[in-house]
């Protein structure tokens, strides 16, 4: 299916946008009158305030200085607002609704003569067919749009793409950079990995979902990662409370990263998991791979307690290795093979921090 839309401008607004650039980069800023609105990866801002029509360069300048940075609740999440888009007032009569959602076999289209932020409460007039799915959108949505002169003009637009398809599309696609969900804002810690895995073949994933949290994983491997993320999390082995609350971190590397890669993904692990020590144990699980701890000092302070399951070639000598480390450095570090499953070892780190100090 391909959709014809008239030629469509739009010009992106952020905290270090300089107005008098911009418009000096596009001039039709100045000429014509806009409507500017918030470009987060959220819905309903014409309900919530977000959105302001017919103004000039100098009422939108107003209207997102008023608002850029201010943090706001929508669908659960809080975050600050940090980018804006500027588009064309279209001045027009009628707002239709359409939208593309990628099911498993096929597209659905719906379509709406009732469009706009009213939308929802209009849903039993929306008309719904099937299309083969085209160039991995999972979803797309014009709502609403208008026709002016007989043409297409989209007034407010999302769409999501499937970035696993990345590797197929991005002729297709252009550049396209893939945004944090809104609410999301990365650490230091997590920029720094983003930025390693953005120069490796490898994979590299790093994401801090407790800074206070006292159990952390290093484990290789996207399914294994998740495994273990998800044994700490279950309530099987804790009763009714589960230790979601003490999963400091969700960690994942793969694809053959080198040596080094390895050695700092390894340095901000460590650096987060003993940071601001409280006198309480804490567990890190370390699950398919082996890393060189240096700074024993840092892990004695946290009073952290490895755990390591390793399997694959030459595994035997890896475990020795790491049990030779631990009596060279004074840090408990509990070793096994493939024998031991990997829920075992979560729930020895749970026994661990949850042990009297």
């Amino acid at each position: 299916m391909l959709l014809v839309l008239s030629e469509f401008v739009g010009s992106e607004v952020t905290e270090s946008t300089d107005f008098n650039e911009l418009v000096d980069k596009e001039p039709w800023l100045s000429s014509t009158k806009l409507v500017v609105k918030p470009d987060m990866l959220f819905g309903k801002r014409g309900k919530s305030g977000l959105v302001a029509l017919n103004l000039d360069l100098a009422g939108v300048a107003a209207f997102v200085k008023e608002r850029l940075g201010k943090e706001v609740e929508m669908g659960g999440c809080r975050g600050p607002i940090t980018t804006f888009i500027v588009e064309p007032f279209i001045p027009h009569n009628e707002e239709f609704y359409l939208n593309i959602v990628s099911e498993r076999l096929s597209c659905s289209i719906s379509f709406s003569e009732c469009g706009g932020i009213e939308i929802e409460e209009n849903w039993d007039k929306v008309k719904t067919i099937f299309v083969p799915t085209d160039l991995d959108f999972t979803f797309l949505e014009m709502n609403p749009f208008t026709l002016v002169d007989g043409k297409p003009y989209p007034l407010d637009m999302r769409g999501e793409l499937d970035d696993t398809a990345a590797f197929k599309n991005f002729k297709k696609w252009g550049n396209i950079e893939f945004p944090m969900p809104f609410g999301r804002v990365m650490s230091p810690t997590e920029s720094f990995i983003h930025g390693l895995d953005e120069k490796t073949s490898a994979s590299l994933k790093f994401t801090v979902l407790n800074p206070k949290g006292r159990i952390w994983t290093m484990v290789a491997g996207g399914g294994a990662s998740v495994i273990y993320a998800d044994t700490v999390c279950s309530t099987s082995f804790v009763g009714d409370l589960g230790y979601a609350s003490e999963l400091g971190n969700y960690a994942e590397y793969s694809g053959a990263p080198n040596e080094e890669e390895v050695l700092q993904y390894a340095r901000v692990v460590i650096d987060c998991a003993t940071a601001e020590p409280d006198g309480r144990k804490r567990a890190l699980v370390i699950g398919g791979g082996i890393a060189n701890f240096t700074d024993e000092a840092k892990l004695k302070a946290a009073r952290m307690h490895l755990y390591v399951r390793r399997g694959g070639p030459n595994y035997q000598k890896g475990l020795a290795r790491m049990r030779t480390l631990a009596e060279e450095i004074g840090i408990p570090i509990e070793v096994y093979g493939p024998e031991a499953t990997m829920t075992g070892i979560c729930k020895q780190a749970i026994d661990c921090i949850s042990a009297a100090a």
